[in-house]
């Protein structure tokens, strides 16, 4: 069986939107990509600031509620839906349950040829990245740069600390069967 689908796990900031831009562009086939952040974004503004939904703490803190985790249901079924229907996807995605959000998505991808990769990046330098992104809320990449790999099984592990998006991009395509 052909792999349909890569996932990419690891914490904000630690290279993982770069790595799947860059698996677009060197993959032969076309590859969509989707991620976490997409999904936030088209929720609304009162799901993204609520218990209900998700919430960013001043420490960089990230918790989620009942509505997040309906919608996030939908979004993962509609993933599998597209990969099913014929789509290649990479997934961007930041397993802040760990093992509990990797079971969320392989019973969403049951079935389905899965690369699962595991993307490290180094607290300090993903702490870097995000004040130099500015967009993210200070204390959330390096609170999660190792939180989201505990209990994660992988294929694959790649780190963005000193190797670049394309290079990395490279090593996964590699292990596509």
């Amino acid at each position: 069986m052909t792999t349909r689908v890569i996932v990419l796990n690891g914490g904000s900031s630690s290279g993982k939107s770069g790595i799947a831009r860059c698996l677009q562009a060197v993959l032969p086939d076309p590859w969509l990509a989707v991620g976490v952040d997409m999904l936030i974004e088209t929720m609304p503004v009162a799901l993204r600031t609520s218990a209900a939904g998700i919430e960013f703490a001043a420490d960089g803190e990230v918790t989620v509620g009942p509505e997040f985790r309906e919608l996030e249901a939908a979004w993962l079924a509609g993933t599998a839906a597209m990969v099913k229907a014929g789509a290649r996807i990479v997934v961007d995605d930041v397993f802040l349950g760990g093992p509990a959000s990797q079971g969320r998505w392989r019973r969403a991808l049951d079935g389905v040829p899965t690369l699962w990769v595991g993307v490290r990046c180094d607290g300090a330098v993903a702490a870097g990245r995000e004040l130099a992104r500015g967009d993210r809320v200070a204390g959330m990449a390096e609170s999660q740069a190792e939180l989201v790999h505990r209990g994660v099984v992988y294929d694959l592990e790649v780190d963005t600390t000193r190797t670049e998006a394309l290079a990395c991009a490279r090593e996964i395509a590699a292990h596509l069967v």
